[in-house]
């Protein structure tokens, strides 16, 4: 119901300008119409993205416009209430997933049947595809293991999303915290190890959209190097240490 609510405030929030030339808008005494407009653009920016952020943005505007303005003057001709809209607001979000994920896969097949196929270039049986730079020592981390590294993530046109080298900076993480692709790339290296991974969405987010750097469906791209393995101590020798 919270999504629901959050769609249906971003359409009629982002469709205020593009309606407020055609509907008439009550005036209140003492305040500009100034005032008036300068507010109604801030709510139709803020809002209008949360809509865009929605997958919501390829609606018929017109007519949720029309919509907007008949619930406005109150007519009970609309053929959807507030108890049933969700059902399709709902049913509509699934239908756009689905398209985009067929679109995605398409996009991704496509490049990884071709990607393999480069000097290099290894396939496990999960789909993940990685050329290993520089193997490292024999200091490999398992699932269990925290590891240190420096990464650079992008997307398959190049865009990089995050970046530990910009940041000047390594990472620690435990290897099980991590998406599966990445869970499996850093245990294929040593301690001073490099590779280049190419993770395809259902072994990365899948469908979740991670914002607009990391849109839903991201096939990802990674430069790792494997700094450090800190091995897993259960407690009893880790009690006994001290």
């Amino acid at each position: 119901m919270k999504l629901f609510k959050t769609i249906v405030a971003g359409a009629m929030s982002a469709l205020l300008l593009a309606s407020c030339t055609t509907t008439t808008v009550k005036t209140v005494p003492g305040i500009p119409q100034g005032a008036v407009d300068s507010a109604s653009v801030a709510v139709g920016v803020a809002f209008g993205n949360m809509l865009k952020g929605s997958q919501m943005e390829n609606l018929n505007l017109e007519k949720v416009k029309n919509t907007i303005v008949a619930v406005l003057k109150g007519d009970t001709t609309i053929i959807f209430n507030e108890q049933s809209a969700p059902m399709y607001i709902q049913g509509y979000i699934m239908k756009m997933n689905e398209a985009l994920r067929t679109v995605k896969k398409e996009e991704e097949d496509k490049f990884l049947a071709e990607n393999k196929n480069k000097e290099g270039v290894q396939v496990s049986e999960t789909g993940l595809q990685y050329i290993i730079e520089v193997p490292g020592n024999e200091i490999k981390p398992t699932i269990q293991d925290t590891v240190e590294v420096n990464y650079k993530g992008s997307l398959l046109n190049g865009n990089v999303f995050d970046s530990s080298y910009d940041r000047g900076e390594t990472v620690k993480f435990p290897v099980n915290g991590v998406i599966p692709g990445w869970q499996e790339g850093i245990q294929l290296l040593g301690e001073g190890g490099k590779a280049k991974l190419w993770i395809p969405f259902d072994l990365a987010y899948g469908g979740q959209d991670m914002g607009p750097q990391l849109p839903a469906y991201s096939t990802l791209v990674f430069d790792v190097e494997l700094v450090k393995v800190m091995k897993f101590q259960p407690k009893e020798e880790k009690a006994a240490k001290k």
